[in-house]
């Protein structure tokens, strides 16, 4: 039995929440979440008397003219919605809470038939019903993003420099503002760095300059001063490992931030990890690694979270045992050794069911998450438990992953990741770093978000 879940029977039927209880600090243990399945997926639900929400999905509205009366529900709850609660104590809106689907693309019971170009029309309706579910069933809510140039109205491109401003303040005032005392966490500025570690070259860059991320981060400040605040990225996980510059332009941002007295409190570190990739920009880091970031950005004094992880598995070779073996000794091992680090505090899940995965959608066919397509627990799952319970009482503090040796960490003195990690050749590295049909030069100041560059 793989060494990652064969401490399974020792936990009983205990949910990832049970186990997080049971540890010695608090940790966040969250997923993102959507609407729809929330509240009304009709297959899984447990009687059919449930509303559906109109619009509430990824795609661009349907319906026409709904009602708000649609977000009243029964007693009834959707399987999805069972597993939220009961596997997790915290949840973050997967996209509903994004600037253009929270004004513009997906406005919720706005209709749809006459989408909104005016800035400040605002309809919570979607965000209102996802986080007032989850405050009730005592579970912590993070929002994100309230900046972000990938989901931000396509007309801000026309306004001036003085009207962007102004617009971006009125945003993040409004939202954190009607949000005020029941969302305390915040991802304040998300992917603002090019892959070298260059500020990205976005609107917000050419039009407000670099202090653009610290003048979010004090508006979101003055408008709930008592709100955690997060600087979120992605491929910034590894300290002196695969993406070294962009890691190190994020360790360098935060530092930055922190020396202008800016007021953030922690980063998140996306963890969308692919099993399969090679080369300088795809491998997946070592536990080792992200330990070694962790631990340099909480000595800036700010806590650190993996913000949105899942793990692909389809570009691996190898049939269906060599992708669990991956999948379950990622979930397992990067985590734990996360945990080792005093100022790590939560894991966050970018969903947990293969049934509902934006890298479908965005990337391509796999099955990143913990819990499979029919909701039923996956390998990935227990070695996820498993890594979570290495802080509880009578539990093993990095769950016997090595962290002495960044090159022979492994079991019997082989790197970490064998077998399952593709070969890391001088050739395949520097094909891989390399941005679709562009050279280097050219990858300072790319705004384009990870799913387009690959």
């Amino acid at each position: 039995m793989d060494r990652h879940v064969e401490e399974t029977n020792n936990k009983g039927d205990l949910t990832l929440r049970q186990v997080a209880s049971t540890l010695c600090k608090r940790i966040d243990i969250g997923t993102a979440i959507l609407p729809k399945p929330l509240f009304s997926e009709w297959d899984t639900a447990q009687d059919g008397r449930q509303k559906e929400i109109p619009n509430a999905s990824v795609s661009v509205p349907t319906s026409s003219s709904p009602s708000r009366n649609v977000l009243e529900t029964t007693a009834a709850t959707t399987t999805y919605a069972d597993i939220v609660s009961n596997e997790f104590n915290s949840v973050v809106i997967e996209h509903h809470l994004k600037w253009a689907p929270l004004c513009h693309t997906l406005p919720g019971p706005i209709d749809e038939q006459t989408p909104s170009t005016r800035l400040g029309r605002y309809d919570f309706a979607h965000c209102d019903a996802m986080v007032d579910w989850a405050l009730q069933r005592g579970m912590k809510v993070k929002g994100h993003v309230l900046c972000w140039h990938v989901t931000t109205p396509t007309f801000v491109e026309q306004l001036s420099t003085d009207e962007i401003r102004e617009e971006l303040r009125r945003h993040i005032y409004t939202t954190v503002g009607h949000f005020r005392g029941r969302i305390r966490c915040w991802d304040v500025v998300n992917e603002s760095l090019a892959p070298d570690g260059t500020l990205a070259n976005n609107i917000f860059l050419r039009k407000l300059g670099p202090t653009y991320i610290e003048e979010c981060f004090r508006w979101a400040h003055d408008a709930d001063p008592s709100a955690f605040l997060i600087y979120n990225d992605n491929k910034v996980e590894g300290m002196n490992g695969p993406n070294k510059e962009k890691a190190d332009g994020f360790y360098l941002l935060l530092k930055n931030l922190v020396g202008k007295g800016v007021p953030i409190h922690g980063a998140g570190m996306q963890a969308h990890f692919n099993a399969g990739g090679v080369g300088d920009r795809q491998r997946v880091p070592t536990p080792l690694e992200v330990k070694n970031q962790i631990q340099r950005i909480g000595k800036l004094g700010l806590k650190v979270n993996i913000s949105e992880m899942d793990v692909r598995v389809s570009q691996l070779s190898g049939g269906e045992e060599m992708k669990t073996l991956a999948q379950t000794q990622i979930y397992h091992d990067i985590i734990a050794a996360a945990l080792t680090e005093q100022a790590f505090d939560g894991i966050w899940l970018w969903g947990f069911s293969d049934r509902h995965t934006w890298v479908k959608n965005f990337y391509y066919d796999d099955t990143p998450l913990i819990f499979d397509e029919q909701y039923k627990k996956k390998p990935a799952y227990f070695a996820l438990r498993n890594a979570i319970a290495t802080l509880s009482i009578g539990g093993t503090v990095g769950g016997k992953v090595r962290l002495q040796n960044n090159n022979k960490e492994g079991e019997d003195n082989e790197p970490w990741g064998s077998p399952w990690m593709p070969k890391q050749d001088d050739v395949q590295s520097k094909e891989s770093s390399m941005l679709p049909g562009v050279n280097a030069s050219h990858i300072s100041g790319d705004c384009r978000p990870d799913w387009e560059q690959n």
